[in-house]
């Protein structure tokens, strides 16, 4: 098999990556992929640093054992505090994912952006790095969104729960005239539709999912690896707990799909 067959590795602290396949899906519809989902040990927002890149090492070591051309670490977290170290332990492409501080910055009017994400993310070097390159006269309402990701992956998140935790992480934030939310985590597109009732047109959502994706497919083509074929992609989802919050995720995006549960 040829090396541009092979698949775009995807890993996640769980199935809220699945957010960002979608969109590399989408945008490369001939491109086999292989998701890990590392929900046993979800989320990684509440680890320390050296827990996030030792997983983080063992996530991409199964995904290159199963010949992952490309690697994609659909986690802030993992990201922002262990991207670094796995460029300089793998020679394989990574494409990192870190909340869209610029284009919120960039478009807001009342010079207040909110951002929603993982105390790991907010608290890590890149993070603070990335945000000093903002306009100093942008203030920042940093919020940790605790337990929303332990609620998606339960299965809860249309909950009278996720209702009245996200109520009071996004109520605060309208009241301090914040008009572009910065979601930090990719669980949190999967609230997108629950977070616009609490703010209606008042406040711009913005992920990074779909610039992911661009960039993925910039790396495949700078590599010549982008997939020679034109039959449609086969996505293989490795999970080491129940599937069952998995499945519906993907539900609609049928197809060439297969999930394993696997310890890993």
């Amino acid at each position: 098999m040829k090396l541009n067959n092979y698949p775009i590795g995807i890993f996640d602290s769980g199935v809220g990556g699945t957010s960002i396949w979608k969109e590399i899906k989408t945008l490369l519809p001939f491109e086999n992929t292989m998701y890990l989902s590392d929900s046993l040990n979800a989320p990684y927002g509440e680890k320390s640093q050296q827990e996030i890149i030792d997983l983080s090492i063992k996530n991409t070591q199964f995904l290159l054992e199963h010949n992952c051309k490309l690697i994609v670490v659909a986690c802030n977290t993992a990201t922002t505090n262990a991207i670094k170290t796995l460029r300089k332990t793998f020679t394989v492409p990574f494409i990192g994912i870190e909340p869209a501080i610029k284009p919120a910055a960039l478009q807001t009017k009342t010079n207040t952006i909110g951002i929603l994400a993982t105390k790991g993310t907010l608290n890590s070097e890149l993070f603070e790095k990335t945000s000093s390159t903002i306009n100093k006269k942008i203030v920042r309402k940093e919020i940790i969104g605790k337990g929303l990701v332990e609620l998606i992956e339960g299965g809860k998140l249309y909950s009278d729960e996720m209702t009245v935790l996200l109520s009071s992480y996004i109520n605060p934030l309208i009241a301090q005239n914040v008009d572009s939310l910065v979601l930090g985590c990719t669980h949190y597109p999967y609230l997108i539709p629950q977070i616009r009732e609490l703010v209606g047109t008042k406040i711009t959502i913005i992920d990074s999912g779909a610039a992911v994706a661009r960039q993925t497919k910039a790396i495949l083509k700078l590599n010549n690896i982008l997939n020679s074929t034109t039959n449609k992609g086969r996505h293989h989802f490795y999970i080491n707990k129940d599937k069952g919050v998995l499945s519906q995720l993907i539900a609609s995006d049928s197809g060439c799909v297969t999930i394993t549960e696997k310890e890993f």
